[in-house]
């Protein structure tokens, strides 16, 4: 990982770890919206700057070597904040539970009215960051990365359809509303290329493929 990517995730840390041990960062502002990806000319872009390499073992993975959901704010932890963020008229009770509202899943066209019917979705998966150079990480570095709330990397989506995702990568699985894979797409490259993860050949492809017809 080179040093700017470093320093990148190494701030991001820090400013975890400052919210996780004194709640002092405060919630994002509502925008029923994940953050915006890079244009899909700057995703092009940043898809050409990437490592192309064969995909690295899952050996050792575990997703808790990327801890997660950490304390964001009060009693507030990063599925709740971005339950709240991503839902329409969300009602949290004194423990920050959503006990209401209504979310659309931007992968499958779903409206649900229920927050247990909703996972929050890595775009970039765990497993897949891991065999993508995540690996080499500290714990901090991959607890950063796993709840990161400035970049395009964490959604609410339908349950189910977030676990037949899995942690296949856009070689494998792009969401069957054809209307969000640009954005898909755009979001996946904007993750890897700010954490310095690499992409298969396969993987660059399909990328190649959706950001050609955005």
């Amino acid at each position: 990982m080179s040093g700017i990517y470093a320093r990148r995730i190494a701030v991001v840390a820090a400013s975890a770890a400052l919210a996780a041990t004194t709640g002092l960062l405060t919630a994002p502002t509502a925008q029923a919206a994940m953050p915006t990806p890079v244009s899909a000319s700057t995703a092009r872009t940043y898809l050409g700057q990437l490592t192309v390499s064969t995909e690295g073992s899952s050996s050792g993975y575990s997703r808790d070597k990327f801890p997660h959901w950490i304390t964001q704010s009060g009693a507030c932890n990063t599925r709740e904040v971005v339950l709240k963020r991503d839902g329409t008229g969300v009602v949290q009770d004194s423990s920050c539970a959503a006990t209401s509202g209504s979310w659309y899943s931007e992968y499958d066209g779903a409206t649900w009215t229920a927050a247990s019917d909703l996972d929050i979705d890595h775009m970039v998966p765990l497993a897949e960051a891991w065999r993508s150079g995540a690996s080499g990480w500290t714990t901090a570095q991959r607890q950063s990365f796993a709840n990161d709330l400035t970049r395009p990397q964490l959604i609410a989506v339908t349950d189910n359809v977030n676990q037949s995702k899995s942690d296949q990568d856009p070689g494998e699985w792009l969401p069957s509303r054809t209307a969000y894979r640009c954005t898909y797409a755009r979001a996946w490259v904007h993750v890897k290329h700010y954490y310095g993860l690499s992409v298969d050949s396969t993987e660059k492809s399909a990328l190649q493929s959706v950001l050609n017809g955005c």
